[in-house]
């Protein structure tokens, strides 16, 4: 009984790490859409976005409510997004995205991380190219017609549009087009899940599971860095 009960509380705390991990990394992205901005989602997309998947997730509304004013405080950190590229353990690419008021620090971090999980960290460019930097937004397909929203959608930038394991219906397009794709989601009375800027890889890499464990431990690693804010991999 005392072995399960350890095993539920392990899985609790993992919970409320993962919860705490989003709702950290969500704070960090309305903080830089509200100073890019302004704090007003009917005129700022970005903001309006990022209050969506925060409520995607269940972050309390007073907290984004915090986050907001927070953000326009003279004395609130001032963020910057660096991305980071490298390469895990048998060959596997990664890309870090980063929300940092210190850059120095950072990059030291990730550097660290990279080496101590057997990795490599390399220069801007060294990997960006096997990924594509895709708009992906997820919506409830109930009451959906798939394939008239498909027509409305193509002038928007739509590139693909299926399903994910979850059964939500997933749009996805070129990075240029996320406000337009956001824009016409809207126009068609549609409210998305989550919307979020994603790396795709063009092509994947299949490992051994032993070999997938030595990866899954040094994204791990970086995930658990507070600056990090998402790790993307071409893993198969």
């Amino acid at each position: 009984m005392g072995r399960i009960f350890e095993v539920r509380k392990s899985k609790m705390f993992a919970r409320y790490d993962r919860m705490a991990k989003q709702f950290t990394r969500i704070g960090k992205e309305i903080n830089i859409a509200v100073k890019a901005g302004g704090p007003d989602p009917d005129t700022n997309p970005a903001l309006r976005r990022i209050m969506q998947n925060a409520k995607s997730v269940n972050m309390p509304k007073d907290r984004i409510e915090g986050a907001i004013k927070n953000a326009l405080g003279k004395d609130t950190s001032n963020y910057e997004e660096v991305l980071y590229e490298g390469y895990a353990p048998h060959g596997i690419a990664l890309l870090v995205e980063t929300a940092t008021d210190n850059n120095t620090r950072t990059v030291a971090n990730v550097r660290s991380h990279f080496n101590k999980g057997g990795g490599s960290l390399g220069n801007s460019g060294s990997v960006g190219f096997l990924f594509k930097h895709l708009g992906v937004f997820k919506l409830n397909k109930e009451g959906v017609n798939q394939d008239d929203l498909e027509l409305e959608l193509i002038d928007a930038g739509l590139e693909e549009m299926g399903e994910d394991s979850d059964g939500h219906l997933v749009i996805r397009c070129g990075f240029s087009d996320f406000g337009n794709m956001q824009k016409a989601l809207e126009e068609n009375g549609l409210t998305p899940l989550s919307a979020e800027l994603e790396w795709i890889p063009l092509n994947t890499v299949e490992i051994t599971e032993e070999q997938a464990d030595d990866v899954s431990k040094l994204i791990e690693r970086l995930e658990q860095d507070d600056d990090v804010q998402r790790v993307f991999h071409n893993m198969g």
